[in-house]
């Protein structure tokens, strides 16, 4: 991988992988897929930004192809070009939580199901982010972007009681973020 071209984003746009692209791995290149993911679910720790992705990558664990490992090297190539991005914690900020959180409705070409992802700031510090599958088919945007807002209220929430409990004191209630109406509709409702 030290010889490839570095690359801008971590993977295509219009990348939708399924189990049915490609061929199947032999079992030496399906042990080295294995072994590639777990060390980038690792990275996640300190690399949001790669966490959707690896999340995408990760499903296919069980029967990965020759298409899947090409998105995992594109992953390399990214990170080689953006070896510095990782999370930087100010020693200066608000105490104030806010959550953004935002759904893909119907993304999994072979389930689809909707994936929720969200992120949540103490002042200007990243401190808690995820990138999942929601359990159960959304019938719409709306539905979907409202299921990853309550996921998100629930994170906020628990956190809230553990800085709580911690005897930190907050200057302003949580903030949570949405770009759907629709979703904000229904939560206010």
């Amino acid at each position: 991988m030290l010889n490839f071209a570095p690359v801008s984003t971590p993977m295509a746009q219009s990348s939708k992988l399924t189990s049915f692209d490609g061929t199947t791995l032999s079992t030496a290149d399906t042990s080295s897929y294995r072994r590639l993911i777990g060390h980038l679910i690792y990275l996640t720790n300190t690399r949001p930004d790669i966490a959707f992705i690896v999340h995408t990558r990760r499903q296919f664990l069980f029967a990965p192809t020759t298409f899947h490992q090409q998105a995992a090297s594109r992953l390399l190539r990214y990170l080689k070009a953006n070896p510095g991005d990782d999370i930087f914690l100010p020693s200066k900020s608000s105490l104030q939580l806010r959550g953004f959180s935002d759904s893909d409705w119907a993304t999994c070409p072979d389930t689809r199901k909707s994936i929720t992802g969200y992120s949540i700031y103490l002042g200007d510090s990243l401190i808690f982010w995820k990138s999942k599958k929601q359990q159960t088919i959304s019938c719409s945007s709306s539905e979907a972007e409202y299921r990853a807002l309550a996921t998100t209220t629930c994170e906020l929430q628990w956190l809230t009681y553990l800085l709580t409990n911690l005897h930190l004191i907050f200057t302003q209630l949580a903030t949570l973020y949405c770009d759907n109406q629709s979703a904000m509709q229904i939560a206010s409702n």
